[in-house]
């Protein structure tokens, strides 16, 4: 009986610890989504009602490749927001396995990006986000099935460096803030290569974009501070990828499907997101 009554109580034991840990995930997910969602709030204020229309004399300075860039990118008289709302749908690619995947963002360039996701299916479920806001925080937060944390990075030096460096590489999604306007300052590098600088954004290094012909994006890739490598150990590595399509929202033509990884241009290099815009709005 004694035996039995101890298991009995351990049993319990086992099963209030359980409960409270679940309770005490879901607690914590739910305050990283209010969290997030007050980001989200405060980069969505920064999309300007009536910003300025597009003039191509605003680009007449530039080297060719960017004049080219723009004439395909950006219509004249389109309004020039710098802040976009993106939902899109793919995959991620971990440890090889491809799982589906569902988002949606909000960005804007200089100040942060928000990004929602939920991927994968069945046992193998997780959602959260990645998020910059510039000088005040900057995450990467998942959780599997809502309970249990797989991902729980903040407010590091290092992860704001290579958060930054994710946001200004996502600047093909907002052509205004590619801008000279804005910030932005090209250099051609070769008959279609530019480098774009943000010298304002500090601890990033340069884009770097192929053209096709007619203006259009066919590559983008950083140098990118990160630990994505075999010894885990943080430096600036190859990072970017190559677009699959585009289309035309409220005057701006964009890469609307990609894939992106880490080590782009290496042997090593493995795609780990492949997406198609759903919705863009400006």
């Amino acid at each position: 009986m004694a035996l039995a009554t101890l298991l009995k109580t351990v049993g319990w034991v086992v099963l209030i610890a359980g409960m409270t840990g679940s309770a005490m995930g879901l607690w914590t997910s739910a305050r990283d989504a209010r969290n997030t969602q007050v980001v989200w709030d405060a980069l969505l204020d920064q999309r300007e009602p009536r910003p300025a229309s597009y003039d191509p004399d605003m680009v007449a300075d530039l080297p060719e490749i960017a004049q080219r860039y723009f004439a395909s990118a950006i219509a004249p008289g389109t309004p020039l927001h710098r802040a976009v709302r993106l939902e899109m749908e793919g995959s991620l690619i971990l440890n090889g396995r491809e799982l589906p995947m569902q988002a949606d963002q909000i960005l804007a360039p200089g100040h942060g990006f928000v990004w929602r996701a939920h991927a994968g299916s069945g046992l193998i479920h997780f959602s959260g986000s990645d998020g910059y806001w510039h000088g005040q925080t900057s995450w990467t937060r998942f959780w599997l099935w809502g309970v249990l944390p797989v991902a729980r990075i903040a407010d590091t030096e290092d992860h704001a460096r290579a958060a930054a460096a994710r946001m200004v590489m996502e600047t093909v999604w907002t052509p205004a803030a590619l801008l000279p306007q804005s910030g932005a300052v090209w250099t051609q590098t070769g008959a279609d290569h530019a480098e774009v600088r943000f010298p304002e954004v500090h601890g990033v290094e340069p884009i770097h974009l192929i053209l096709d012909p007619a203006g259009r994006v066919l590559e983008m890739t950083t140098q990118r501070w990160s630990d994505a490598n075999p010894d885990r150990i943080h430096r600036l590595q190859p990072f970017g990828g190559r677009t699959l399509d585009h289309a035309t929202h409220q005057g701006f033509t964009i890469p609307t499907a990609m894939e992106i990884g880490n080590l782009y241009g290496t042997p090593a290099y493995a795609p780990f997101f492949r997406a198609r815009l759903t919705r863009v709005e400006y």
